[in-house]
């Protein structure tokens, strides 16, 4: 025998057990869905409060803590001024965010606040059900914009002119559902890095905060008509 036959020589590229058997690189890994990472912290092991949910998404923390807070107060429904602790939480992250912070700081005490209780769990659900959702009909528009730093700024802007539209409306009437749910619309833009989203979002909050005013104001007028 005259040597190894050519298909098993090592010094061929293609051949087998070559040195070029194992050079191929890798296939890319997608980046894991919002609503997947969303779930396995809602279905994984260890505390469900606002200090974990910080610890376990990192700078997200903020868009994902908008959706949150300000989550139950965007549904239709009547809040008799429950949620005002979350909205103001939300106005203090917000501030956060202008003034440039790049990681969520809260105090002691906020960090405990649970959201593992029945309610809570069932509206997370439900909200992971809504990003899916987003997540099919959305893709990427404009990334560019959403690291810069005037982006941020402006974000906490709208985001604590929202919030401040639903902490001050009236209690029992509802006026906090479209203020509350432009702001969680412009934080799911924010985390899909889709500028479409964020513009819903605003139209959103700008129309509950306008519809607000212009009922605010024909409710007094129609009171001191009475006196």
């Amino acid at each position: 025998m005259t040597g190894a036959p050519d298909d098993l020589d090592p010094a061929r590229p293609g051949a087998v057990g070559g040195a070029d058997a194992g050079d191929a690189e890798p296939a890319a890994v997608a980046d894991p869905k919002l609503s997947d990472e969303l779930q396995e912290w809602l279905e994984g092991e260890g505390d469900r409060t606002l200090g974990a949910l910080v610890d376990a998404f990192g700078e997200k923390s903020f868009a994902i803590l908008f959706v949150v807070l300000l989550g139950v107060p965007a549904l239709p429904l009547p809040t008799g001024g429950a949620t005002h602790v979350f909205e103001i939480i939300a106005a203090l992250l917000a501030l956060e965010l202008i003034v440039g912070r790049r990681e969520v700081w809260l105090p002691q005490r906020w960090k405990t606040v649970k959201l593992g209780g029945d309610k809570q769990q069932k509206f997370i659900a439900g909200l992971t059900r809504l990003i899916r959702r987003l997540e099919r009909l959305s893709r990427p528009r404009l990334v560019f914009l959403f690291d810069h730093r005037l982006f941020k700024v402006v974000f906490g802007v709208v985001v604590l002119a929202g919030t401040a539209g639903a902490f001050f409306a009236p209690p029992f009437t509802g006026l906090d559902t479209l203020p509350a749910l432009g702001v969680v619309l412009l934080a799911l833009g924010v985390l899909l890095e889709d500028f479409l989203v964020v513009v819903a979002g605003l139209v959103v909050g700008v129309a509950g905060v306008v519809l607000e005013i212009v009922l605010g104001t024909a409710a007094v007028h129609g009171i001191s008509s009475i006196f």
